[in-house]
């Protein structure tokens, strides 16, 4: 009787699921923002937890998970109709960098540090911070990014240009301090990177946000005095 009772739960649980998935699936899966995600574990709490205590019937089974599909339409509803719900609930994206410039209060805002951007930049095949005019965080935690012009793609076909050697950018300073091996990778030297930064009338490694260096372009520098 168990093993009947607990088919029987089984699949009365697959669809609902697959009645929920139908409705809002995509969007949990392909725009996934917080409160989605918080939203589908809560609703595969109520099933699996419904499913494996004999004392839940199956009418609670069918009555929480209906009830918490009822809320998650009502919020999809509302999000639809009103803006303002729709911040409340779905989030805005931050610009991180505008005009060229790292946004160090949005950074702050959304709780990641410059080698967290660093990285979804990487993801993004975006390896200098210098290639980008803005970088948006989506609701979902995805980066959308516009190059600058000199950075966006091109083939050398289109205009017969010879193949060049590709370097990678390395950070030398980052959140004023110096990346000691990655110069010394490089085969400079403290001094050889204080003369570029005085070049640039920067007198300081702690005025320094960001300093990379990319073969071929030389020095990017953003300092703390930027927003």
């Amino acid at each position: 009787m168990k093993i009947m009772y607990l088919t029987l739960e089984l699949i009365i649980g697959f669809i609902l699921l697959f009645i929920i998935i139908k409705f809002v699936g995509k969007k949990i899966i392909n725009q996934i923002t917080p409160f989605t995600f918080i939203s589908s574990i809560v609703l595969g709490e109520l099933l699996g937890n419904a499913l494996y205590d004999h004392d839940i019937g199956i009418l609670y089974i069918i009555y929480s998970t209906v009830l918490w599909s009822i809320l998650l339409f009502i919020v999809e509803y509302l999000g639809q109709k009103f803006l303002l719900f729709r911040g409340v609930f779905e989030g805005k994206p931050s610009a991180l960098i505008k005009n060229g410039i790292i946004d160090r209060e949005e950074l702050k805002k959304n709780r990641m540090n410059l080698n967290q951007l660093q990285s979804l930049l990487r993801q993004s095949e975006t390896f200098s911070i210098r290639e980008v005019a803005f970088c948006y965080l989506e609701a979902n935690g995805a980066i959308s990014i516009l190059k600058k012009t000199k950075y966006q793609k091109t083939t050398q076909e289109d205009f017969n240009l010879p193949v060049k050697s590709v370097y990678v950018p390395v950070t030398l300073i980052r959140d004023g301090k110096v990346l000691i091996d990655e110069l010394n990778d490089l085969g400079f030297s403290e001094k050889w990177l204080k003369r570029q930064l005085e070049n640039k009338k920067i007198s300081s490694f702690n005025d320094v946000f960001l300093a990379e260096w990319l073969e071929g372009d030389g020095l990017f520098v953003q300092t703390f005095n930027k927003s």
